[in-house]
């Protein structure tokens, strides 16, 4: 297991979501927030996963969309990298993302289920990470970026919605 990436090894604009993650295994970490946003998650509404804070952001549904697609695109760049691929990767627009999608049009419990699936993914991906290849580094998005980072990018990515959630959503 690679321990907690400096900040060298990702930009600086991520350094807000991976200062949020707690010290310790970034495995468990991941598996034990997949248990606790799924069990917060399952204890809101339809009509709550629907609404939007303010005119123009997102709604819920569009938030936890967002979580997942955005875990997909780091999880594989995080595999890319891993298995020692240098073929720069490419950025995504969020928003563009959103627009593409029709997370509103689903059930909120369809969202959980897709976000444990790639969560699920994602374990399964890092378990099987050679200390070697948790030191990898590539690019994505024109900087360069470690495969540990990715983990911790993935991590704090929730953990800063979650709490974006907390704060606009539910107060």
């Amino acid at each position: 297991m690679f321990h907690r990436p400096s900040k060298e090894d990702y930009p600086s604009y991520y350094n807000t979501y991976v200062s949020l993650v707690p010290d310790g295994d970034i495995q468990a970490s991941l598996s034990q927030s997949l248990k606790s946003t799924v069990d917060f998650l399952s204890g809101l509404s339809e009509e709550k996963a629907m609404y939007r804070y303010a005119a123009g952001k997102w709604s819920l549904k569009e938030v936890l969309g967002h979580i997942t697609d955005t875990e997909r695109i780091m999880g594989y760049r995080l595999l890319r990298i891993a298995r020692g691929d240098h073929t720069p990767l490419a950025g995504f627009d969020e928003n563009d993302f959103i627009k593409g999608a029709t997370f509103d049009s689903s059930l909120f419990s369809e969202r959980i289920e897709d976000f444990t699936s790639v969560r699920q993914s994602t374990l399964c991906l890092l378990r099987g990470l050679s200390n070697e290849a948790w030191a990898r580094r590539g690019v994505a998005n024109g900087h360069e970026v470690s495969a540990a980072a990715l983990a911790y990018i993935i991590a704090g990515h929730e953990l800063h919605h979650l709490n974006i959630i907390k704060e606009r959503y539910l107060a």
